[in-house]
Order: structure tokens, then sequence, then C-alpha cells
């Protein structure tokens, strides 16, 4: 177990911080001068700012990208010393680790042990990627007689990487971990609500021999700096994690130039629960599945489908678990964190409030600390059951701690539910019946499917991504090498 950090340290982690976008090796303010208040969700204090940045800050990032990727400091180093700089990269996270757990507990809210989850899963995604840049190789193809035929892959060029405020470390290293180890540069706008671990890491990456221009941080609004990023005919690839009404945004954006993108959007996840599966086992798991980070993840098991010979005990079980939680400040490492904002928390409670004006039963509510500072964001979280399939809150993503139960009645109906609504990302399947977990498991549209189990611990080695309004590429592991690269074909015709 991981330790986490103080207590004074959470409570005053960025302190006083004047954040600075880093472009081209160096820390800039916007051209404006304009500043962003960074708010802590625990207690809605402004203890830092950030840069307001806009279009000419943006082109300034990509030009400083541009010119580090034509001027080939980073392209042209051999695979093996980018995979040792990003290397380099997590042993000097993993040497700040306390400061940047701390960080990312106070900017998002969420409790001190995942913000230290966080940082060992940000780690491990240099690790891993700095082991696998020199592990990607062409191939060749047999072709007409006298010719040669064999391809590369090569980098993209600049990729713009936008990445959301539910998990800014993480996400910034899988991104920067996989458009790096391919000779790609960078220019990242994190989610105004949480920038701060994503310029730490940025200068972290110069003190870890990655040229200047290789890794720039933007941060700004998403209106702003976001739409500018997305549009820009600098860019070569957009990588984005967020909202489907954003990703198709900013799809439209790159559209435009005809570059490619890697979309990550929402999920409306299930968990399959069959009568013959261990309980006991999958009581926790689903619980956690939810108020993980507040229930604001896009894998979050929001939907637990339960067969009915087992439904009313399962049910009460989570009842029963969801009535004892608490959410509290980040710095009490309780079960669950504020909401990250003023604005998510009037949206998830709107939406509960819509499920309980329809007649949706509440089974169990949560409660909020006694203690918990009156500015801050906190949502109880709150079990429905059962849900009727056609409800708002069995098929729209809440992105909170609320979790819909449906009973079913065998595998066609688990099936059909488990696929009813727009999503695919991530399901769960409980059941000790081995030719059921491969029927099921094949059946599902969703991008990771786990069996008995939930989640994996972060899962920085298993593809990422989602069917229909989930979106479409692959993110961590091996797969997203030949997102972050394109292939080109070399012919040789020698008689």
């Amino acid at each position: 177990m991981l330790k986490t950090p103080d207590t004074k340290l959470l409570r005053e982690a960025g302190e006083g911080t004047r954040g600075a976008n880093l472009v081209a090796g160096n820390r800039v303010d916007a051209a404006s001068g304009e500043r962003i208040d960074v708010v802590c969700p625990s207690d809605g204090a402004v203890f830092a700012s950030i840069p307001r940045s806009a279009a000419v800050d943006v082109d300034a990032a990509v030009a400083a990208a541009r010119t580090a990727f034509e001027n080939r400091p980073w392209a042209r180093m051999t695979a093996t010393e980018r995979g040792r700089s990003l290397t380099r990269l997590g042993e000097l996270v993993d040497r700040h680790r306390d400061e940047l757990a701390a960080l990312e507990s106070r900017d998002t809210g969420k409790p001190a042990r995942q913000g230290v989850a966080d940082v060992a899963a940000a780690i491990r995604y240099f690790e891993y990627y700095g082991g696998a840049a020199d592990k990607v190789h062409g191939d060749q193809i047999p072709f007409l007689d006298g010719y040669t035929v064999f391809t590369t892959r090569e980098p993209h060029g600049v990729v713009a990487g936008i990445i959301p405020w539910n998990y800014p470390l993480q996400i910034l290293a899988r991104v920067a971990g996989a458009a790096l180890a391919m000779g790609n540069t960078l220019v990242v706008k994190p989610a105004e609500d949480a920038s701060l671990t994503a310029l730490r890491v940025a200068e972290l990456a110069l003190e870890a021999g990655i040229p200047p221009g290789v890794l720039n941080v933007v941060t700004g609004y998403g209106a702003e700096a976001g739409a500018a990023l997305s549009a820009h005919p600098g860019i070569d690839y957009v990588t984005f994690t967020g909202s489907p009404a954003t990703g198709t945004a900013i799809q439209a954006a790159a559209a435009k130039n005809n570059r490619g993108v890697t979309m990550e959007l929402g999920g409306k996840s299930p968990q399959v629960v069959f009568a013959d599966a261990d309980l006991d086992a999958a009581l926790p798991v689903v619980v956690n599945a939810i108020i993980q980070n507040g229930g604001q993840t896009c894998s979050a098991g929001s939907r637990v489908l339960v067969e009915k010979p087992v439904y009313d005990d399962f049910v009460s079980a989570l009842a029963k678990r969801f009535s004892a939680l608490l959410a509290e400040p980040h710095y009490a490492d309780g079960d669950l964190g504020p909401l990250i904002n003023a604005r998510q928390a009037g949206r998830v409670a709107s939406m509960i409030a819509g499920a309980e004006a329809a007649g949706i039963p509440v089974l169990a509510r949560g409660a909020v600390a006694a203690d918990a500072p009156s500015g801050g964001h906190y949502q109880a979280p709150v079990l429905f059951g059962p849900v009727d399939p056609q409800a708002v809150i069995a098929r729209e993503e809440v992105f909170g701690p609320v979790l819909a139960a449906f009973p079913f009645d065998g595998e066609e109906e688990a099936v059909r539910l488990a696929n009813g609504t727009e999503y695919g990302l991530v399901a769960g399947v409980w059941t000790r019946d081995g030719g059921r977990q491969h029927r099921v498991a094949r059946r599902i549209r969703a991008g990771q499917v786990y069996v008995n189990g939930y989640g994996a611990g972060g899962g920085v080695e298993l593809p990422f991504g989602g069917f229909g309004k989930s979106g479409h590429g692959r993110e961590k592991g091996f797969e997203a090498l030949i997102d972050m690269s394109a292939t080109r074909t070399i012919v040789f015709n020698h008689g």
C-alpha cells in the first residue's frame, strides 16, 4: 500500500502557485496577461491561478512543437534514447510522488489515496512507453518478382492532446507517453478546472532530457484555447478525452484540416451479475466502480444488472453499503470527495431530482460529512432501482455517484440491457459459468469487458476505447502506439 501525503501537504498543496504555460521550454504567461483562478472543489477557495490562453498563445505553442519536430532533435533521436528519456521522466515523477499526489488531490477534490494511485499510474505509463519505444517496427510485404516492399511506422508530427479534469495526471501521462515514444511532438491543453499537475510534469520532462518544444502545455478555457488548438492547421493529429458533445465539436474542427483523431468519450457501463456469481466478491467492486472519483469517470460502472433470483438480496446488500458511504474533503481520504465544480454538482443534482420526480425508487442514499466545508461541491451517493431501461438516468451519463439497478431474466435479456444505450466503453460480467463468461463477454458491445472483475487497476497495458457514442481509436497498451503513428510503404524495384 502506497503511503498518502500528510494532511498538511494535502491542505496546502499548490498554495499561491502562479502557473505558467510551458512553451519551447520556457514558462510564459498568456499574451493577454489574463488569468484563471484555481478553485479547490473541497472548499470552493481559490488557491492558485493559471494563464487564460487564447489563439495567439496556441499559435506560439504549435510553432514551438513544429520547430522541435522539423529540426528533429526528438524524432531523429534513436527510439532507445527516446525511451530512456521517458523512463527518466517516470523516475522524476516517482521522486516527486508526494508533491504530485497532493496537488492532484487538491486540484480535483479526489480522496488522497486516489491522488497517490494516479501518480503510480502516471509512473507506469512512462515506464511502459519508455520500454516500448524501440519495440515498434514495420513489416516486409511479399510482392511482385523483382520488388522488395516494406513498411515503417512514422510519427504524425505535431499532436494536440486535449485532456479532461477528472484524471489530468494519468491522462497526460498516457497521451504523452504514447505520442512521444513514437517521435511526435506535443501540445497539451489541460482542462481549466485541473491543470496544475500537467504543468508540473512538463517541467519535469525538461529535467528528464526531453528537448524544449517537444512537450508544450497551454492552459485556458476549452472554448478559447481548446477550440483554437483542435482547429489549428499546424496540428497533424488530435487526441481528446471528454464529453461526447465536446468530442463532436473537436472532430468537426479537425476535419476542416483533414486531421485524424482519437476520441475517448463517455460511458454508461454495465456490470452484469448472474445468479451463480460470487456475490460477496462482486459487491465491493460494484460499489467502488461508481464512487471512484465521485463517479466522475468515463468508465464508471453506472448500471448494475442483476439476475432476478438474486436481485433482492444483492440490491439489499448494495443499499446497505450505499447508506454507509460518506462524501468528505479530499484531505479526509474518505469514500469519495466532492464533485469538480458547482456546475457539475448542479447537473448531477438535477438528474437525481429528475429521476425522483419520475417516480424511480431511491433504494439508498449516502451522506455528506457534517464537517465538510460549506463551499465544497458535495453529492451523496444514490442507488436507484428498479430502473426503467428507457429512463433518462438509465441511458444518459450522469458523471456522478449515482447507480441504477435493473433486474433481468436470463442471458438474452442481460445482453439486451447491457447493449441498451448509445455507449460502449466498459462492461463487467459476473458468473462462475465458463461457457456463459465467453458467450456474454463476446456479445456485449464494449471496448473492454471484464469477467469477475472490473477496471483491473487502471490497466496501463490494456487497449482502451469504445464503440458508438463512447468514441473511437484506442489509448493505453501497445495499440496506442499505432494510433500515434502512420504507416509508410517503401517499394524497391530492383529487377
